[in-house]
């Protein structure tokens, strides 16, 4: 087996641009101390609102040429958080943008929400059979916010971490591998409260401003397990959401998607543990997702 650095963390997301939004302050903060950085992506968010008017004939209604399009956006964001790994599941266009819930593109040929769980995570765990990560990110069973992508995205990762570790699994996809840790995204609640509060105070230029609950994943502060201050790399998060410039707008410490109702852009990030054990003593919080990981 090849060598591997020490560190390897595994982020799996649903569509270009989840990673910069949910993540990308954390991964700047490991690509750059040396971790192996490894982000799959899902799908190529086809069916994304278009911000840029330019850019509108992109869209899946116009010329359905938006998924190659982010997949660039997405390869300039990488660049941005230094994270050289990237991968789609199963190939870039295998699954397909599935539309927000209750959409007739729920269920159209090659939408990833239709996807059968166990093939889908059979593409994930050669993935982590290949970079045997000690940790993997990705989102709560809500998806964070509801979305079909986001929900099947868990349910894929999820599963692909039990069938990886299974020897009796698929042996051509390479050697069994049990991943450590896994974490869900999370926003704390005084923290999203305080984001908007700020928003609010200032003069960021967006029509609106968006509510906690469109914020993926706030829960109760106690929720929260970890929390990794990527402040020094605020702005190479920043330029990595710039980058994704079909789908979000950036204003210094704030943003927006389509919508135009701006957000905080949060450069502390938030985790809950959900499989392993903390690095942190009882009733503390990690500040290191490998937290009593051995290599």
């Amino acid at each position: 087996m090849k060598d591997l650095p020490d560190r390897r963390l595994l982020l799996v997301h649903a569509h270009p641009d989840d990673e910069s939004i949910n993540n990308g302050a954390t991964m700047a903060l490991y690509a750059a101390a040396g971790a192996q950085v490894t982000l799959v992506t899902c799908t190529l968010g086809e069916e994304g609102e278009v911000i840029p008017a330019d850019l509108a004939h992109l869209a899946p209604d116009r010329e359905d040429r938006l998924g190659p399009y982010r997949a660039g956006e997405l390869a300039a964001a990488m660049k941005e958080l230094g994270v050289t790994d990237h991968r789609f599941l199963g190939g870039q266009g295998r699954f397909r943008d599935s539309g927000m819930m209750g959409l007739e593109q729920n269920h159209r040929e090659g939408a990833f929400w239709s996807a059968d769980v166990d093939e889908a995570a059979a593409h994930l765990v050669e993935v982590v059979r290949s970079v045997r990560p000690q940790v993997l990110v990705t989102y709560d069973p809500d998806g964070g916010y509801g979305h079909p992508d986001h929900i099947q995205t868990h349910r894929v990762a999820m599963r692909a971490a039990t069938l990886a570790a299974e020897p009796g699994f698929r042996p051509d996809l390479g050697a069994p591998h049990a991943i450590a840790k896994i974490y869900w995204n999370r926003v704390p609640r005084s923290v999203a409260e305080e984001g908007f509060a700020r928003l609010r105070a200032c003069e960021a230029d967006f029509p609106g401003v968006a509510e906690i609950g469109d914020i993926p994943g706030v829960v109760d502060d106690s929720e929260i397990t970890a929390e990794i201050d990527g402040t020094a790399y605020a702005d190479r998060k920043a330029a990595a959401m710039r980058a994704h410039a079909t789908q979000i707008a950036v204003d210094g410490p704030f943003f927006a998607l389509s919508n135009e109702l701006g957000q905080p852009l949060f450069t502390t990030e938030y985790y809950q543990l959900v499989a392993g054990e903390s690095g942190a003593e009882p009733g503390e919080r990690e500040h290191d997702l490998f937290a009593g990981v051995s290599s």
